[in-house]
């Protein structure tokens, strides 16, 4: 790769060469043919990734904007709308939902927890829910959602399923023909953005709708939004030549080449690599005596949200590890100053993590305290290789 540093944040990840090749190409006119047969392929992969019989739009915007396409052409104005929450990122479908006049009740996790079945299940006794948000991976707190155990009673009691994939697409399963208990017991809404686990610079949002949700969209005669209606991408979406707005076409060839990498990589492969990856690192970290926030058996393959040991100054930390390229995200809420988080998904290699373990084993050594970096770098290997 032509970076200069490491970057380990949640999101952006690493961008490969190829993919900054295709995004500095020359830029075609955007209902050009030869454009549009990119953008229509990139949409096709998509939904291979997704494996959905529904429609995917890909528009430009971030995450946010794709949580809000999602919630404003399944949820009325005055429907309810529960969230399921396992950190920040969950909770801000709260105040994107109230914008829009929608009825907001919530279940929050406490930090590094999952929520359970059971209490969405009570919840949702309470009857009147249109959907349910469930964030498949909190890029906060790095938990992940239990959706095997979340859908079926989800859609026992009729509502939506809505999976926030920000830091989980690419990564981690989200088959929206796969059946959970029942033929009818599907995901969808999948949304997602480009810069996480699909590898490619910030600047789309992505999100899949299943036929139920296409459906609901059709039942509404309006809704809150001009450029997030979907009904006004769909021909786009069908035949790129035809306009709505104008799509960021740079942008379209980067994602079209991560798409190409994430399928040629094949999905099982990379979701066993993101699996292998995420439980190598901890297991890495905590030689250093970093412990995990989330628990091993509901840690996501993609992130983790790391404590600190005791008196460790964070800012220092992080600086110190920046200076020798390797670059880490503070943590958020509570959390600040406490523990930092770091991203191992997308295009990040084994080799990356083995030279960022001796790295941050080093800057704690010159922060006084012990690191033992060939132990930490060992344990890596270890379960990386045996997973």
């Amino acid at each position: 790769m032509r970076n200069k540093e490491m970057l380990l944040v949640p999101g952006p990840t690493p961008v490969v060469d190829e993919i900054y090749d295709a995004l500095s190409s020359e830029t075609m006119g955007h209902t050009d043919p030869r454009f549009a047969k990119i953008f229509k392929n990139s949409i096709e992969l998509s939904k291979q990734m997704y494996n959905t019989d529904g429609e995917v739009f890909i528009i430009a915007g971030s995450g946010t904007l794709a949580m809000e396409m999602a919630i404003i052409n399944t949820v009325a104005p005055g429907e309810k709308l529960l969230v399921v929450s396992h950190g920040y990122f969950g909770d801000r479908f709260i105040p994107l939902a109230k914008v829009f006049g929608i009825q907001v009740e919530a279940l929050q996790a406490e930090w590094g927890q999952q929520i359970s079945k059971e209490l969405v299940e009570e919840k949702l006794a309470e009857g009147g829910f249109k959907a349910v948000t469930v964030t498949h991976v909190d890029t906060s707190t790095g938990v992940m959602a239990n959706v095997e155990d979340l859908l079926p009673v989800v859609k026992k009691a009729g509502a939506l399923f809505i999976l926030d994939g920000v830091c989980a697409s690419a990564a981690l399963e989200e088959d929206m023909q796969k059946t959970y208990g029942h033929p009818d017991y599907k995901i969808d809404v999948v949304l997602t953005g480009s810069q996480k686990a699909i590898g490619v610079p910030p600047g789309l949002g992505i999100v899949a709708f299943g036929p139920k949700a296409l459906a609901a969209r059709e039942a509404m005669p309006s809704v809150m939004g001009y450029y997030t209606d979907i009904k006004n991408w769909l021909p786009v979406m069908n035949e790129p030549v035809k306009y709505f707005a104008t799509p960021p076409v740079n942008m379209i060839y980067a994602f079209n080449k991560g798409m190409e990498m994430v399928m040629a990589e094949g999905l099982d492969t990379r979701y066993r690599r993101h699996l292998a990856l995420g439980r190598a690192v901890r297991a890495g970290l905590k030689v250093y005596g970093m412990k995990p926030l989330a628990a091993e058996d509901v840690a996501a393959p993609t992130l983790s949200c790391i404590i600190y040991p005791e008196g460790l100054n964070d800012a220092e930390f992080r600086s110190k590890l920046a200076s020798k390229g390797v670059v880490v995200a503070g943590a958020l809420a509570a959390l600040a100053g406490k523990a930092f988080r770091i991203g191992h998904m997308g295009n990040a290699t084994e080799e990356m993590f083995i030279k960022a373990l001796e790295l941050v084993g080093r800057t704690l050594q010159e922060m006084g305290y012990e690191a033992n970096i060939d132990a930490a770098v060992d344990e890596f290997k270890g379960i990386y290789h045996s997973a």
